[in-house]
């Protein structure tokens, strides 16, 4: 697979994305009706648990028709159908009737336990997202210990335009038109509206910017440079404490190495020079090994994919699913970086079964991804909600993990076991492994993991922030050009604090640093889970079953996605630094 097909692919994918949900031109003449979708409806507080907007009792439409979502839509959860209001172009309307109801008990009850709840409902007007909430709680007068349930019946649209286009739309419900649902007991209720509209100098095109400006307001921008500036400070410092170090030990070393070549043959060698016949012996599960290297490509690439489409702006806020759309398309198009990776350096540990070798990387990433959807899709269906995906749209992804995915995994497998790469060792291998001495328990692996993934989790905990709140919250997040530059300092930290732990561990003679470099370097995407604990318990108001088994589900996927790539960041550093030293002494 050449790169000029990858790109023609990822272009074709780029137009998809930027498919508008809208047919029109989004230009209107006076009393033109305007497309109006109602969404979803859910507690605030819990994202990911959202439900169709009519599966609450609202007032249908006369006629009323869903509209077709691409693939990132119904992975996003949105399930638009026509919404109960007609809002004409310019066309004003006070206290108009959507329709007369008599809500039954049950209804009652629905309307309470989302009003309970919090429940706030999402729409679009021309392709504009608004929300509102459904009703509010208040303390019984009477009885501070009692609350009084009341659901809004009477919404306020505020329309502005600029001549022939829709620039903004907001709801207000009116606090003081509202119905008694504390009781058990049937209500008779008018859902109303009124429509207002106000000419704007806004152009069109920035009809977008207000949703992105909560990120980008000056409060917020001294935070995330802050965070940047705080991340540099601690590369800089560790660049140059690693690098002095490193460079005066690993000159003593080469002084000292060559003094005794010089001085007496049959001196023994001491340190990592010792260790030489060792050091570039293959690892145990080589395999496995290889896979773990192929799929940490395949992420590293996808996510390199991800941030060029949200520096040229393909990401604005609310295009529907675009994020979904291009993490599906660009992972099944890069999967042949994966088969590549991994079945040429397979081939190059001498490794002979490569279908097999093949066959756990297609699962080595994809198969807990798998394992974690078809339960998180079970709960949803049991409750459900959007988040569950319906049996088209799961057909639709197993046909492109089988007819791009796969046959890309196989020929980039094919094109990596018959590449005539070679392992570069500098320094020829025993037969026989030399034994590693003793160890004191903080250069075990787990204390080793611990070191290696506190410092890159250190650069990044501001953002990380701002972007579960972004994820799992109702924040925008748009500094995309930031999170660059934070991705960044994160791959320098991780690659040098592994490289560090190298040395360390080859100075005391042990030669096993393969895994070991491997896991230190994934290490933080376990600090990055043990921070999802912190922000689910501190930081979130998430509660419910559901919620919480999407949030730790999920992140458990995202982190050992963090850890398969970042973890092939670290083994490539510290191959990089190890082939060095030994090709800088002479070696018998």
């Amino acid at each position: 697979m050449t790169t000029m097909t990858v790109i023609r692919w990822l272009l074709v994918a780029l137009t998809l994305l930027q498919v508008r949900s809208g047919a029109s031109d989004h230009k209107y003449k006076p009393n033109d009706e305007v497309p109006i979708y109602a969404n979803k409806v859910g507690p605030f507080h819990n994202p990911s648990e959202t439900y169709r907007f009519f599966d609450l009792p609202f007032c249908l439409p006369a006629h009323l028709k869903e509209k077709p979502e691409a693939l990132g839509e119904v992975l996003n959860g949105d399930r638009l159908v026509s919404a109960p209001y007609k809002l004409e172009f310019m066309r004003e309307k006070d206290s108009e009737l959507v329709c007369r109801k008599k809500l039954t008990k049950a209804e009652v009850s629905k309307f309470r336990k989302a009003v309970a709840k919090d429940y706030y409902f999402q729409m679009y007007y021309d392709d504009l997202p608004f929300w509102g909430f459904l009703g509010k709680v208040e303390k019984d007068k009477t009885d501070p210990s009692e609350e009084k349930y009341y659901l809004f019946k009477h919404l306020h649209f505020e329309i502005h335009y600029n001549k022939d286009r829709v620039i903004e739309i907001n709801a207000k419900a009116d606090p003081n038109a509202v119905v008694d649902l504390t009781d058990d007991k049937e209500v008779e209720v008018e859902f109303l509206y009124t429509v207002k509209w106000k000419e704007t100098d806004i152009p069109y095109e920035s009809r977008m910017e207000k949703y992105s400006q909560t990120s980008s307001q000056p409060h917020h921008l001294e935070i995330h440079w802050f965070s940047i500036i705080n991340s540099c400070v601690t590369v800089l410092l560790l660049t140059g404490f690693l690098a002095t170090i490193l460079m005066r030990v690993l000159k003593n070393d080469f002084v000292k190495y060559a003094h005794d070549e010089e001085e007496a043959d049959d001196q023994e060698e001491t340190g990592w020079k010792y260790i030489h016949g060792d050091v570039f012996r293959y690892p145990k599960y080589k395999s496995l090994f290889a896979a773990a290297l192929g799929s940490g490509t395949q992420l590293f690439s996808l996510a390199l994919f991800i941030f060029g489409l949200a520096l040229v702006g393909v990401f604005y806020p609310y295009n529907r699913g675009a994020l979904f759309t291009a993490l599906v398309v660009i992972y099944a198009l890069t999967s042949g970086i994966a088969g590549y990776t991994a079945a040429s350096f397979y081939h190059q540990l001498e490794g002979t079964n490569w279908v097999r070798n093949l066959l756990l990387t297609g699962c080595l990433f994809c198969g807990p991804l798998f394992l974690t959807f078809c339960f998180l899709n079970t709960v949803a269906i049991a409750y459900t909600a959007t988040a569950a995906l319906p049996f088209g749209t799961i057909v639709v992804i197993v046909l492109i993990w089988t007819l791009v995915t796969s046959p890309l995994l196989v020929l980039g497998g094919i094109a990596g076991k018959n590449s005539k790469a070679e392992f570069q060792a500098p320094v020829r291998t025993t037969k026989y492994p030399r034994e590693i001495p003793p160890l004191p328990w903080y250069r075990k692996t787990v204390p080793q993991m611990a070191m290696a993934g506190f410092l890159p989790f250190s650069a990044i905990y501001i953002e990380l922030y701002y972007i579960f709140a972004s994820v799992w919250g109702h924040k925008i997040y748009t500094i995309y050009s930031i999170l660059f530059i934070v991705f960044i300092i994160l791959l320098i930290v991780t690659a040098f604090i592994t490289v560090a732990l190298t040395y360390f561990q080859l100075a005391a003679e042990d030669h096993e640093w393969w895994w070991r470099s491997f896991l230190c370097g994934g290490s933080t995407g376990v600090f990055i889970y043990g921070y999802c604990l912190y922000y689910y318990y501190e930081r979130s108001d998430m509660s419910g079953f559901m919620q919480t088994s999407f949030f730790f589900g999920y992140m458990a996927c995202i982190c050992y996605g963090f850890f398969l790539m970042l973890g092939m960041v670290g083994f490539r550093a510290a191959l990089f630094f190890v082939r060095h030293i030994y090709r800088s002494i002479k070696c018998e």
